[in-house]
């Protein structure tokens, strides 16, 4: 599962310090106690429980309480796991960015699908977000006929089927570029000239 931006950001804000830095180097060694990173750093412990507190937000330590002393630890795994985050966003892999928004869409289809249509397929209420109403308007579309002309009551009666407010659904067919009309008949559009949803930002 890929990290959140606002995790790598809090990330490189906890490191954006000197001495935070230099808390990590020695966590690195092993577990210290508040009041030996205090010492080895020439720090008052308030201080460093302050910088203790912004790696801690950012997953990067671990501490302990025995008996009144505080002890921190690296947390290795998240330290790794944010630098490599980090490089994964920057160099980013146009392919797999591209699978990743293949996978967004097809879970917002799914979602439309669910939502919006009943299991016997009928229309309950036409979207008002403008991508997932083109997604139930793709649906119904894909039911009707390539090169066939319908008649205007024709198509309202396909329509119908799915929900009863068939004029705005041919408005929209229109509208969207799934249907032409010439007079009062009505025929497909090729795919290629289809409103896609899928790349509505």
């Amino acid at each position: 599962m890929p990290v959140q931006l606002d995790k790598i950001v809090t990330y490189h804000k906890a490191l954006a310090d000197p001495t935070r830095f230099r808390m990590l180097i020695l966590l690195a060694q092993g577990e210290c106690s508040g009041q030996q990173l205090a010492e080895r750093l020439h720090l008052a412990p308030a201080t460093v429980t302050h910088h203790a507190a912004k790696l801690r937000e950012a997953a990067l330590l671990r501490e302990r309480r025995e008996k009144n002393t505080i002890y921190f630890s690296l947390s290795e795994y998240f330290l790794r796991e944010h630098a490599q985050a980090s490089l994964d966003l920057i160099f980013r892999n146009p392919s797999a960015e591209k699978e990743e928004l293949s996978m967004v869409n097809e879970k917002l289809q799914a979602s439309v699908f669910k939502h919006f249509f009943t299991k016997e397929g009928r229309l309950i209420r036409i979207p008002a977000q403008y991508k997932k109403k083109l997604i139930a308007l793709e649906r119904i579309a894909r039911s009707l006929e390539p090169g066939r002309a319908y008649a205007e009551r024709e198509l309202n009666e396909v329509i119908r089927e799915y929900h009863e407010d068939f004029a705005t659904i041919r408005r929209e067919f229109i509208m969207h570029h799934f249907m032409f009309r010439e007079k009062d008949v009505y025929e497909l559009n090729p795919e290629e000239m289809w409103t896609k949803w899928e790349e509505v930002r």
